[in-house]
């Protein structure tokens, strides 16, 4: 089985966490007390995953990655929704890195390969404290098979790159794009990012 193991995810100032089973990881994250530095948080087994609109997004063991990723974020709020965007090029880049080059973007949330859903995103944010917002961005990818989706077909990065990456190195690269992504946004807001969403959109 390909298990998860916090000291196999090296992310450089972030504090990497896993867990063997939680309803959803952006809902730990968002009931915890935020420690003053980025947390990634990722789960064996995910039960009650959320998606857009309530959707359930669910997490087989050891078959797919369930990870969040809480960060602090100065930006004006109104800007905020543009984090879907960030995520969404930050993950593409982390897919292609991993070797699935045809992964595309289809808003606001979905990685897509062809017609077919290989994962999503969902950003949520609270106050921190300070005039600061906590952003937690939850990503959900399919690794080791696709489950039936009654909505829409589905693939998995077993379909796309053999041998496929382990699950610790699908959420290390993940969450090293993220944390790449966020200082830019922070400094820059969306402007940087939309060329690459627009190329990437499916």
């Amino acid at each position: 089985m390909d298990r998860l193991d916090s000291h196999a995810i090296r992310v450089p100032g972030a504090e990497v966490r896993v867990i063997e089973r939680c309803g959803s990881t952006n809902s730990v994250l968002l009931a915890e007390r935020y420690p003053g530095h980025p947390v990634l948080l990722a789960a064996e087994a995910q039960t009650a995953g959320r998606g857009r609109r309530g959707r359930r997004w669910h997490s087989a063991p050891g078959a797919d990655v369930a990870l969040s990723l809480a960060a602090p974020v100065r930006r004006p709020l109104r800007e905020l929704p543009g984090l879907s965007v960030v995520a969404g090029v930050a993950a593409a880049r982390a897919l292609r890195a991993l070797g699935v080059r045809a992964v595309r973007l289809e808003w606001p949330n979905d990685l897509m390969v062809g017609a077919a859903k290989i994962g999503g995103i969902l950003v949520e944010t609270r106050g921190a404290g300070a005039g600061t917002l906590l952003a937690v961005i939850g990503v959900g990818i399919n690794c080791r098979g696709a489950p039936p989706r009654p909505r829409r077909r589905a693939t998995s990065l077993a379909d796309c790159v053999q041998p496929p990456p382990s699950r610790n190195a699908v959420i290390e690269r993940v969450a090293r794009e993220l944390l790449a992504a966020l200082p830019r946004f922070e400094a820059a807001g969306l402007a940087p990012f939309v060329p690459e969403w627009e190329a990437l959109a499916a």
